[in-house]
């Protein structure tokens, strides 16, 4: 029975991952489907890109819920099967749960397993998992935005400051959350490699905050 219960949280943690909001926002609201323009990635950074910032920002923030809420389901299951909250099983399963759910962004069922680069989904995870180090990353990112107008450069250097901030700030003590930590860079760097050579190109696209329109 337990054992029923494992499996049915870890596929309801994939499919709240593979929930394909841009695809669904694009096609429901403009008639487009994301994945045809722009970088061809279903995710909020192409959404701001091809939809504009309102549709962009209704896909990051329903994406970031993804993580966070499938992230965050151990608490639906009793402590003698996940362990105390406060404990690292507790801990690693939720790691478990959110890496699937970013898998499920990636990989999407409901959209031919073509989907984004799960930056906002493992946002949502490092939400659930580490709220102050999330809020240094939600400054870098910003700032870096506000500076540089590339969503790409501001979620590559946001994911970089997560470990650092768990290292150096807060003496982050349980091993799996470094490691974790350590694995969002390298998920991030490998998921951007064309943001990366259309940076160094000085070909990537950028998005103005407060401006109506955005240039390449």
């Amino acid at each position: 029975m337990i054992s029923l219960y494992l499996i049915g949280i870890v596929i309801l943690a994939y499919l709240f991952g593979s929930i394909p909001t841009a695809v669904w926002f694009g096609e429901a609201f403009y008639g487009v489907d994301v994945r045809e323009f722009g970088s061809g990635n279903a995710g909020a950074t192409n959404t701001f890109r091809v939809l504009g910032k309102r549709a962009g920002a209704i896909v990051m923030f329903i994406d970031i819920l993804k993580g966070w809420t499938a992230t965050n389901l151990p608490y639906l299951l009793d402590p003698s099967i996940v362990g105390d909250p406060n404990s690292p099983s507790f801990v690693n399963f939720q790691l478990a749960l959110g890496v699937i759910a970013v898998l499920g962004h990636l990989f999407p069922v409901f959209a031919g397993f073509r989907g984004g680069k799960g930056v906002a989904t493992l946002f949502g995870m490092v939400l659930a998992i580490h709220l102050p180090a999330a809020l240094c990353c939600v400054s870098v990112f910003i700032l870096c935005l506000l500076i540089t107008h590339y969503v790409s450069l501001s979620s590559i250097l946001a994911g970089f400051t997560f470990p650092l901030s768990l290292a150096f700030v807060f003496k982050t003590t349980i091993p799996s959350i470094m490691l974790y930590a350590i694995a969002i860079c390298a998920l991030i760097l490998i998921t951007h490699q064309k943001n990366i050579e259309r940076l160094l190109k000085r070909k990537e696209s950028k998005v103005y905050l407060f401006k109506r329109k955005s240039t390449d």
